[in-house]
């Protein structure tokens, strides 16, 4: 089984899916936001799939903090309204959880002012060093958006999964 992990923009979305486990990486990515309603619509006919099919979904939740926000987040919510209408028909076969930024940051960093660096960073200490192309290590080809997406899965993994275990 494994979790598809999504972190939502305005124009294009990272993603991660990864073993339930978090032992290895399946599938990573930065796609347009179109492009990735079309893989999560057909996930399951994934060569993945059969083998490890996704069982549990989690995406990033816009929050507000008080600050004033521009045009962009609020096209960033209508885009996750639009994965949720799309999950909607996976929820009789997987779970799907809205993840909060300040869930990611107290979860991995343990500190609710983490900053993205600081995630990468607990991130690498957790599951090795990035690597190279000759030696790739577990996070080989993350970009800045697929490490949020990575923290979105971690964040679930752990807080959802290892407390029902």
């Amino acid at each position: 089984m494994s979790i598809l992990a999504i972190d939502p923009g305005n124009i294009e979305s990272a993603f991660v899916v990864v073993t339930d486990d978090l032992s290895s990486v399946i599938d990573k990515g930065k796609l347009p936001n179109a492009d990735l309603e079309r893989y999560i619509e057909c996930a399951p006919i994934r060569p993945w799939y059969r083998n490890d099919p996704v069982k549990h979904i989690a995406m990033e939740m816009v929050a507000c903090y008080g600050m004033p926000v521009g045009a962009e987040v609020f096209e960033t919510c209508v885009q996750i309204g639009r994965f949720e209408y799309i999950i909607e028909e996976y929820r009789k076969y997987a779970t799907y959880q809205r993840i909060y930024r300040m869930e990611e940051k107290i979860a991995i960093c343990h500190n609710p002012r983490a900053r993205d660096s600081n995630i990468r960073q607990a991130l690498i200490d957790r599951f090795g060093a990035v690597g190279t192309k000759k030696n790739p290590g577990y996070f080989y080809g993350f970009k800045k958006d697929i490490w949020a997406a990575m923290a979105v899965a971690v964040t679930y993994h752990d807080k959802y999964l290892t407390d029902s275990e």
